[in-house]
């Protein structure tokens, strides 16, 4: 029973550390498209 509890909280710390990456890579993402969506030759002075 105790082998089972084990592997059941590994499992679940397992799925919590696979969400959180593809919460970061969704981020990442999201940051990537809104910040090289500019055209590099636009001409605009900064």
């Amino acid at each position: 029973m105790k082998k089972f509890l084990l592997i059941a909280l590994a499992a679940v710390a397992g799925l919590f550390v696979y969400r959180q990456i593809q919460a970061d890579r969704a981020e990442q993402d999201l940051w990537t498209e809104a910040t090289d969506s500019v055209p590099g030759g636009s001409g605009a002075n900064v």
